[in-house]
Formats: C-alpha cells, structure tokens, sequence
C-alpha cells in the first residue's frame, strides 16, 4: 500500500466530477432519442456512424470496433434496426466469410430526422455550458485521454492535425 499514488484532492474532485458525467449523460442522450424517435442511444450511434462510413456501409467488424461493441451485441442491435428497415446486411464483396451492414435509404432517412434533436441536447447538456476556449480544451483533454484508452484508433476518432 505504500507504494500507492493516491489522489490528490484537486485530482479527486476532478475525477469525480468526470465518474458523474459519465454515468449521467448516457442516461440524458437516451431519453431524449427514446422518446423522440424511439432509438436507444446506442442504435442511433450505429446508425450515425454507418451514415459518416463511405457509400454508408461497415464490416461487422469495423462497426463493432468504431462503437467499442461486441460482435454479439452489435449483432442483436443491427438485426432490431434491419426489422425496422434501417439496416441490410450482405456478404462482404472483397471477403466472403465477412459480413457487411449498409445503411438503407430509410436508415439514412431515420438519422437525418433524428439528429437536430439529438445535437440539440448534445448542445443543452454539453457545448452550451462551454465557451469556446473550454471546447478546445474539452478537444484536448478527450484526445489526450483517448490516446491511452485508444491507441490504435480502434473508435475511428484521430486528433485533427
């Protein structure tokens, strides 16, 4: 126990405010698109991030790593969006034991009608409480942080040169 770095309680109290928005934003983002488009957070998070991949498509694979998901559960996700119209999947052309998710057209539609209120309370709860100087910094510290949590860039997300 010696040999312990704790906290210092500046580092403490930081740490703890990070702990609480972690477990309260989750719950902010999913209530606002449950409600107004009836998609849990991480099913609109699949389709958004299938709507920015080129010609809207994704490897199993790629999908689960760009929303930190297991193959099983990202499974059990894209065939609730494929019931709804939102999601197909093919064999990948290129690797036949693949398996591709390509965004339809209602799918796109579905993102593009759910993303103002989304952003809305992404800017409500988030953007809004900042000015422009703590975004940069927010910027900074997330890639700072994910440079440990990510260092490969498994989540699709690189630092901006």
């Amino acid at each position: 126990m010696e040999d312990v770095r704790w906290l210092t309680p500046g580092q403490l109290e930081a740490w703890q405010k990070l702990v609480a928005v972690v477990e309260l934003l989750p719950g902010v983002l999913d209530g606002q698109l449950q409600h107004d488009a009836d998609l849990t957070h991480f099913e609109y998070f699949t389709l958004a991030t299938l709507s920015e991949a080129p010609d809207r498509t994704l490897r199993m694979t790629g999908l689960a790593s760009r929303t930190n998901s297991t193959l099983p559960r990202l499974s059990h996700v894209v065939s609730r969006l494929e019931r709804r119209g939102y999601v197909e999947r093919t064999p990948c052309p290129e690797d036949r034991r693949a398996t591709n998710a390509i965004l339809t057209d209602l799918g796109w539609e579905k993102v593009v009608a759910t993303a103002p209120g989304h952003v809305g309370t992404v800017r409500d709860n988030v953007i809004d409480a900042l000015d422009d100087g703590d975004v940069a910094d927010l910027d900074r510290l997330m890639a700072r942080i994910l440079g440990k949590l990510d260092p490969d860039g498994k989540f699709g997300l690189h630092p901006r040169p």
